[in-house]
């Protein structure tokens, strides 16, 4: 034992004497720090740097720390805060706080903050006291005031409702806490307020002036009412559009529309509105079950007014007259409810194919209507007269041009026939023509071989396109609306504009349809009328025109060929846009009265005109005819006289060439006409024109038909024809002609110019040429007018 103690003494004066003595190895900070990072590295120890650098701590430590700041702050702290305080990086003070959390039930982390039970009965308490002292507060102020979510805030008070707040939640707002007294002060108001109401009032105006709870009224007042201490009614839900109506008033309501009903027959639907019906449809439907009623747009109507208009529209129809209703209906009642009432009342009374309903009031029997169209049959046919004297062309269909036309067709098939033995005379003898042949020598029928199989160009095929789409019938326009309700005015006493409009535009189609009938039957009727013989004559005479037009447009072609080939291309134009338009017409017009389709006067035949006889006439004359049409837009008059010869071969007309007799006929002729006219104008440009185109035939002995844009060009021709003085003289004429007409509103209005410029200005005033003009006009017409020796021979 002695030596135990002995050895423990030794121990002791040992680590005595280690204590005191010098050590002879130590660490620096700086290694400490490396051998700490290793261990960390190394997951050996688990430790936390401070944010200054100077300390390690661990998690454990840092979670002792948050809970006694919990502590010490109520109950309720910031993870801000703690993480000032614990001086450790933020993440590391969410990552513990979250771990407490989730260990610990009493302890919730909401909105960035540790928040702990007794905190929450802390509130709890606080919240008692407020709603103690106000009766009922709200979730919305509690979370202004602690600045806190309202679901947490409603999930724990309602936790701890009954036993730390003594309250009750709203059912159906779960954002409002109140107290028993306060529910009956509640009542008690509510009870007071609605039993002095006696009309229908909004309930949402009560809860802004008294300040109720939205939903704790709802529910007491219909605790009220299905209990019968209220006597009343509330209609249109829980919305801004509930109205409490007191049964004082819907029985005075009631009474009131019973007794509008009986007296009147109707009910308007905004008179039932100002009564206070929110829905007056349904409110209707509801109490009169029973009743008959016919609900329109802005009204319902009874039975009573239903029948009254049905008897005012049956003898309407019965008596074969017209009636209007708005006289027998409430004001009230608009256009469109008035036309809803007697689309009913004629569908149901079955009348709707004996009358028509207009102006949405007006009922008209057919029979009505019929006699109004008997008014117009006596004005049919005499407009109907006429329209075949001023304008025959496209009254009729193909299908009854066809059967209409039965005559002319065999007329026609004969008319063929004499051509074929025509055809075979005049081929027997073509082969040469004496001078003794006689008369029929110079009636030589100029013929052309037909070249089978051949299409048309181009333009051919857009023309036939063109006339096919314009070959459909038009329809001959009878009176205008106006001119119907003229005629409606004189013969139909007492009726309304508005009716007499309506009727009359009702009345267009049938009367035009009608007076369709009535032209074609007049039609009909006087084309069976023509004779024979009047046709025969008829083609006489458009066989004499024919061959004269003929003849005057070969001696024009002839004088034409004098001049260059520009100037001969402008005459051709002019020929073909004149002379050779007339015979074209003439052709179209003989066909056309064949095909019922003639008209008064040629020269009214336009071109759209041509293109429709073109679309009903047969294949074998469409074809050349088509072609002649179109060689009008040519510029030489050989192509227009070629498909001319093709056109009389299919037409049968002889085409008599001129013998030098009937040439010397037709420049005299045309020389005397264009005298006549010359002897009479006093236009300097027209006395020009006609004098140029004389001088050309006295020099030249052919006849020209041009233009006035080729005055000069004639005028230089007549340079080596007529004497020079003459010549002179007419182009001295011409210049003052175009300063005239160039110069007609333009004066000379130089005033910086010497005297000599503002002399010739002078002199080139429009009075000047005028003046200058007057005096050489006879000198200009004694050119042509003057007597001369080739007259005579010439006749």
């Amino acid at each position: 034992m002695a030596a135990d103690w002995e050895e423990i003494r030794r121990l002791a004066a040992d680590f005595q004497r280690a204590q005191f003595a010098d050590t002879v190895q130590r660490l620096s900070e700086r290694n400490c720090i490396e051998i700490v990072a290793k261990l960390i590295a190394e997951k050996q120890i688990d430790v936390v740097h401070t944010l200054d650098g100077k300390e390690y701590i661990t998690p454990s430590q840092i979670s002792r720390e948050i809970r006694d700041e919990l502590y010490v702050h109520g109950g309720r702290v910031n993870i801000v805060d703690l993480q000032q305080i614990t001086n450790v990086d933020l993440v590391h003070v969410e990552s513990r706080a979250s771990d407490i959390a989730k260990s610990d039930k009493s302890i919730q982390l909401v909105l960035g903050q540790l928040i702990d039970e007794n905190y929450l009965d802390q509130l709890a308490e606080e919240v008692n006291d407020r709603l103690q002292e106000a009766g009922q507060v709200t979730i919305a102020e509690l979370c202004k005031s602690y600045d806190l979510p309202g679901d947490f805030l409603t999930e724990a008070l309602s936790q701890r409702l009954g036993r730390i707040i003594h309250g009750q939640m709203d059912q159906y707002d779960r954002g409002v806490i109140f107290t028993q007294a306060f529910v009956s002060r509640h009542r008690a108001r509510i009870r007071g307020l609605f039993s002095a109401i006696t009309r229908p009032t909004p309930v949402s105006n009560l809860i802004t002036q008294y300040g109720f709870q939205e939903h704790l009224l709802y529910s007491v007042l219909e605790d009220f009412v299905n209990s019968g201490r209220l006597k009343g009614s509330v209609v249109g839900g829980r919305q801004d559009k509930a109205v409490y109506i007191p049964d004082i008033y819907s029985k005075t309501q009631n009474n009131w529309i019973d007794a509008f009903l009986k007296q009147n027959g109707y009910l308007e639907f905004d008179a039932l509105t100002r009564l206070g019906i929110p829905d007056p449809t349904s409110y209707i439907k509801k109490r009169y079950k029973s009743s008959k009623l016919l609900f329109l747009r802005a009204a319902c109507v009874g039975q009573s007014i239903v029948d009254q208009v049905e008897a005012s529209v049956e003898e309407a129809v019965n008596s074969g007259t017209w009636t209007d209703v708005q006289s027998m209906l409430p004001s009230c009642l608009s256009l469109e409810d008035t036309g809803i009432l007697l689309n009913q009342v004629m569908r149901t009374s079955n009348i709707q194919s004996s009358a028509r309903t207009f102006s949405d009031t007006i009922v008209i029997s057919e029979k009505f209507i019929s006699s109004c169209t008997s008014l117009f049959d006596p004005l049919m046919r005499g407009k109907a007269e006429k329209e075949i004297k001023s304008n025959p062309v496209f009254l009729i269909t193909e299908d009854e041009l066809k059967q209409a036309s039965v005559v002319v067709e065999n007329a026609a098939f004969s008319k063929k026939d004499k051509r074929g033995e025509r055809k075979k005379k005049a081929s027997e003898g073509s082969g040469s023509v004496k001078g003794g042949g006689g008369g029929n020598a110079r009636e030589i029928r100029i013929r052309k071989t037909k070249k089978k199989g051949r299409q048309d160009d181009d333009s051919d095929d857009e023309t036939t396109t063109t006339t096919q789409n314009r070959s459909k019938q038009q329809e001959v326009p009878f009176m205008t609306q106006g001119d119907i309700e003229e005629v409606l005015q004189k013969h139909v006493q007492d009726c309304p504009e508005e009716m007499l409009s309506e009727l009359a535009e009702h009345l267009i189609r049938p009367l035009t349809k009608m007076y369709q009938e009535v032209v074609r039957s007049v039609f009909m009727s006087s084309t069976s009328s023509s004779t024979g013989a009047s046709r025969k004559q008829t083609v006489k005479d458009l066989q004499e025109e024919i061959t004269n037009l003929f003849n005057n447009i070969r001696l024009f072609e002839k004088g034409t060929k004098l001049f260059s080939d520009e100037t001969q291309a402008n005459i051709a134009k002019h020929v073909l846009k004149t002379v050779c338009t007339d015979i074209t017409n003439l052709l179209f017009n003989f066909l056309g009265a064949e095909l019922m389709m003639a008209v008064e006067n040629y020269n009214s035949i336009t071109n759209e005109v041509r293109i429709k006889i073109l679309g009903k006439l047969p294949e074998e004359t469409k074809g050349p005819l088509t072609k002649l049409h179109n060689s009008l837009n040519a510029k030489s008059l050989e192509e227009f006289l070629t498909n001319l010869d093709s056109v009389a071969e299919v037409c049968g007309i002889m085409l008599k060439k001129g013998d030098k007799k009937r040439e010397r006929q037709a420049l005299f002729q045309h020389r005397q006409a264009l005298i006549e006219q010359l002897k009479v104008t006093e236009d300097p440009a027209l006395v020009l024109h006609l004098t140029s185109i004389l001088l050309f035939q006295f020099s030249t002995n052919c006849m020209l038909h041009a233009p006035g844009r080729c005055v000069p060009q004639i005028i230089a021709a007549l340079s080596t024809r007529i004497p020079e003085d003459q010549h002179k003289l007419l182009s001295k004429y011409q210049g003052l002609v175009v300063k005239q007409l160039v110069g007609q509103n333009r004066k000379a209005s130089q005033t910086g110019e010497d005297s000599e410029e503002k002399q010739q200005a002078e002199e080139d005033t429009p009075d000047a040429v005028r003046k200058e003009l007057l005096s050489l006009t006879s000198e200009v017409k004694d050119l042509a007018l003057r007597p001369r020796k080739t007259s005579l021979t010439e006749e």
